[in-house]
């Protein structure tokens, strides 16, 4: 298992899409951050929270891009069946594949913390920041981007094709993380928006973005990767039957 993970790593940092998902995430953040209308420094004041608030709408579309090649183009080589016939079980090669693909997405997201540095060397007295709203709000999108990484495996196992498997990852994505919310602001819906609301991504994600880490947020992150990682499994059992 440790083989393939490695395996997809350089195959990740080999092709032209893991560098462009690296590069532009960063670049992306690092406009709105710094350089575009309304950045930190126009602002007068030490946050973070626009990172916060922009790498969850970049990951919508760059994590699907990581994740599309996943079984996509074995589908598509044929070499589905040889990778299947290895000493591994199907999900074995699920969990590689989603760990290979995570840690891609965990690379992209550590060289953020120099605006972390960067904004407490500024902050007046020097690092004069909500250290615990800023951890909670890693940790929350280190989560985010794994369910996003789940539902784009997911995506990658239906089809052979990794321009639909990029296109039902996004939409899927942008459902569980803000759909829900849509659905709730109906006023048919009356009390059970709060409910409805807690059904999506987006409520964890600001709750932690807070600084709040509680057990139930991480538990429903927890939860949607794993159905979305045996539902990957269950695509791929379904090739035999």
């Amino acid at each position: 298992m440790t083989a393939l993970i490695l395996k997809e790593l350089r195959g990740f940092l080999g092709s032209l899409i893991g560098h462009i998902v690296i590069v532009v995430f960063l670049l992306l953040t690092g406009l709105f951050l710094w350089v575009f209308p309304d950045n930190l420094l126009d602002k007068g004041y030490a946050d973070l929270g626009p990172l916060f608030f922009i790498a969850p709408w970049v990951f919508l579309f760059l994590v699907p891009a990581v994740a599309m090649r996943s079984f996509s183009e074995e589908r598509r080589t044929g070499t589905i069946e040889f990778l299947l016939t290895k000493p591994l079980t199907e999900l074995q090669v699920v969990l590689a594949k989603y760990i290979a693909a995570v840690m891609l997405v965990l690379l992209a997201l550590l060289p953020t913390l120099v605006y972390w540095w960067s904004l407490g060397e500024l902050a007046m007295p020097k690092g004069n920041l909500d250290t615990g709203g800023i951890v909670g709000s890693y940790i929350g999108l280190f989560f985010l981007a794994a369910s996003f990484t789940a539902i784009g495996i997911f995506a990658s196992a239906l089809t052979d094709s990794q321009i639909v498997a990029f296109l039902i990852a996004v939409f899927g994505c942008f459902f569980l993380y803000l759909g829900f919310d849509l659905v709730a602001d109906f006023q048919a819906f009356g009390s059970l928006e709060g409910p409805i609301k807690s059904i999506g991504i987006q409520a964890h994600y600001l709750s932690m973005s807070r600084g709040v880490l509680d057990l139930r947020d991480a538990l429903y992150f927890l939860g949607v990767i794993v159905i979305f990682l045996l539902l990957t499994r269950t695509a791929l059992q379904s090739r035999t039957w």
